[in-house]
């Protein structure tokens, strides 16, 4: 794994541990409560930047990095979505892929019908953004090989995220009456742009190669670009 060094909150600094071809993150013990709203930042763009589809998962369960104890697989569940990760027996951490990241932070929704029919009308088959297997779209609308739903990044929670942590960065400023304008404003621009890349031909492309939450992904790094620099 690779590690990308980042801010926690109160200025104490942090090592994340990531895997950009199997598409995993390593988090010791309490560390992605640690996150400070600039580093979250960072850590999407990062994803969003170099997102791929993802391989097919193994079963296997590897040991901890930090105490060599086989890791269980454990079974979660934030308000209605299931996820799913890898947990140390001695508590030092526990490995969660990029996919069942963004579930846990309730990021992911399924695609409606009207969403697949476009889907359907300009792709063949998608990458399973859960395990890497391959989606026919003319007789699928879940992975035989998972059993995940068709399912992308939820634009609008999203924005949301991007709105209030760029809000949060400048917490040490006097509180502008202003604010809730601000966001509510900051939140129909995100949503804007974001359907604005759905109906780009672009976005079909991205679809293609990287899955539909790794195009997702895609879309919110050019929109961090653009709008945070």
């Amino acid at each position: 794994m690779s590690q990308e060094r980042l801010e926690g909150h109160f200025g104490r600094p942090l090592t994340i541990d990531l895997c950009l071809s199997c598409q995993t993150f390593w988090f010791d013990a309490g560390e992605s409560l640690h996150l400070s709203p600039a580093s979250t930042l960072r850590l999407f763009r990062l994803i969003g930047d170099r997102t791929a589809a993802p391989q097919p998962a193994t079963r296997s369960s590897p040991a901890c990095p930090r105490c060599g104890a086989r890791m269980n697989r454990t079974h979660d569940m934030q308000r209605t979505t299931r996820f799913e990760y890898l947990a140390c027996p001695n508590r030092h951490g526990q490995l969660t892929t990029f996919f069942n990241f963004l579930r846990e932070k309730n990021f992911i929704r399924p695609l409606s019908a009207q969403q697949i029919a476009d889907l359907r009308a300009n792709v063949q088959s998608v990458h399973c953004s859960n395990c890497g297997a391959a989606i026919d779209l003319a007789t699928e609308t879940a992975c035989a090989h998972c059993g995940a739903p068709l399912s992308m990044l939820d634009m609008e929670q999203a924005g949301r995220l991007v709105s209030e942590l760029k809000q949060a960065d400048r917490r040490d400023q006097p509180v502008d009456p202003t604010l809730p304008l601000q966001l509510q404003r900051a939140r129909r621009d995100v949503q804007l742009a974001f359907d604005a890349f759905e109906r780009d031909a672009g976005w079909f492309s991205d679809v293609s190669s990287s899955g539909l939450v790794g195009a997702g992904l895609t879309a919110v790094a050019r929109w961090l670009r653009r709008e945070v620099g």
